[in-house]
């Protein structure tokens, strides 16, 4: 479409925003303020010129690109009314002998389109910008601004799914920069296609990307490869895979996430765990993302031990994140009753450097003294606590019923006083559970102690709470 045939479309102006210019189609989203009848379509625009020209404070005939955009930008964008007729205002614009829009209102106009979800104005504007060149390009270059404008404009078609559209403005683009499209704009169509399952077209898009000569990077490799596994084509996956290589591409974390995932979803444990591998041989670095998966999907085949041994292995080797999150690991080992299992993987953690988190320590105390292993779980946080790791009170109050309940009520205090050197601060329940304990173990002068300090803290209530415990401590013997 020519320039003439496009500007034809818009009426000419007076000496002011002409009243009857044609009221632009909106979309649903500016509704509410979308006039129903010719007089407030009429009204609208008597408003819109009126605060035109108080804010140029000239005529409109001879405004510059430049107060334009500061108009939009600090006028009519926060209107309340009237910020839905911009496009009105930009296509009034164009028809003035001595205006000529550059790429800034380009720029405006096209993110205002999109974020007011105007999409349906889109296309007219780039067909616009294709016919109307910025000034920019007057010379033997094309205008630099030009394909990060087409960018948002294809990238949001791509977004709404409107492909055609999102194909056209890139053709157009094509025209409209020198040399060749980057590579990252290529993406976004691949990655449009195959996200809204149009991964043919996608894959199309790429052999067209071949063949325009421009070489695919990382990025374009991993929306392929991860395109291919969601659509259960792991064959295929793994073919992109080595081409990725014989382009001379290498393979990132993503890459190797994405087609270990792709594995476990084929029910192929040994080709995951051999793509990990892989990684190391590569020298590629693991991410925390990486073990999850790998953990996730031998747990769910019911693989835990391998999974815990794949885990030490990594270990073993230095490869294994600092921030891997545990829990999960830990979790699961102790709902398989694997408890002594997760015990060794957890001092390896320690003796590798590692700090466990503590829901990690926590989960496993708790199936330490479920499987009544309560000296492993007084161990174990004893070590927390000499590592900084301070647990929960109700986790240590557990923790303590269980050691008093095996007539361990001294090393229990021990314990409790250690961590209120590093922090803890115990409730009135524990000291309860210890004074028990000091009764059943007729341990009356470490009771009195206990109490004493239950009194200072404000945690006796009352005369007859005192009273009940001294009475207990003074049948006990010692």
């Amino acid at each position: 479409m020519s320039r003439s045939l496009l500007i034809g479309k818009f009426s000419k102006p007076a000496a002011a925003l002409p009243r009857s210019l044609p009221f632009p189609e909106l979309s649903p989203s500016t509704s509410a303020v979308t006039p129903t009848t010719a007089a407030e379509t009429q009204a609208q625009l008597t408003n819109l010129s009126t605060l035109l020209e108080n804010y140029i404070k000239k005529s409109p005939l001879t405004i510059t690109p430049k107060e334009l955009l500061r108009f939009f930008k600090c006028r009519l964008r926060h209107h309340p009314t009237l910020s839905h007729l911009d496009f009105h205002l930009f296509r009034y614009a164009a028809t003035l002998d001595s205006f000529r829009h550059d790429h800034t209102t380009f720029e405006y106009m096209v993110r205002s389109l999109i974020s007011t979800n105007r999409i349906d104005c889109l296309p007219a504007l780039v067909e616009f910008i294709s016919c109307n060149p910025c000034p920019c390009a007057d010379g033997i270059f094309s205008c630099s601004e030009i394909e990060p404008i087409f960018r948002v404009c294809i990238s949001a078609f791509c977004k709404t799914r409107r492909f055609d559209d999102a194909l056209h403005a890139f053709d157009t683009m094509k025209r409209l920069i020198d040399g060749k499209p980057d590579v990252a704009l290529y993406n976004i169509v691949i990655h449009g296609l195959i996200k809204h399952r149009e991964m043919d077209k996608g894959v199309d898009f790429y052999r067209k990307m071949i063949g325009d000569r421009v070489k695919p990077d990382t990025t374009t490799f991993n929306i392929l490869i991860s395109g291919y596994c969601k659509n259960n084509q792991f064959m295929m996956a793994v073919e992109m895979f080595r081409e990725m290589k014989e382009k001379g591409c290498s393979p990132n974390v993503v890459s190797f996430n994405t087609l270990i995932k792709g594995f476990f979803q084929d029910g192929k444990a040994n080709e995951a765990i051999g793509i990990a591998r892989e990684m190391i041989e590569l020298k590629c670095e693991f991410s925390y993302v990486t073990c999850e998966i790998l953990v996730d999907g031998l747990c769910r085949m019911g693989k835990v031990m391998e999974a815990t041994d794949l885990m030490i292995e990594f270990m073993s080797k230095g490869v294994l994140p600092q921030d891997f999150e545990q829990f999960s690991l830990i979790e699961m080992l102790r709902n398989t009753r694997n408890t002594e299992r997760a015990l060794e993987f957890m001092n390896e953690l320690w003796d590798k450097g590692y700090t466990p988190t503590l829901i990690a320590c926590t989960t496993l105390i708790e199936g330490l003294r479920m499987s009544g292993r309560i000296g492993k779980a007084a161990d174990l946080l004893r070590k927390m606590i000499d590592k900084g790791i301070i647990p929960d009170n109700v986790t240590f109050s557990c923790v303590v019923e269980d050691m008093c309940s095996v007539g361990e009520t001294l090393e229990a205090n021990k314990l409790r006083t250690l961590a209120s050197k590093k922090g803890f601060c115990p409730d009135g329940m524990m000291l309860r559970i210890l004074i028990s304990g000091c009764i059943r173990e007729c341990r009356r002068k470490e009771g009195e102690i206990l109490v004493n300090e239950m009194l200072d803290k404000g945690f006796i209530p009352n005369l007859a709470t005192y009273n009940m415990f001294m009475k207990g401590l003074a049948k006990s013997v010692g």
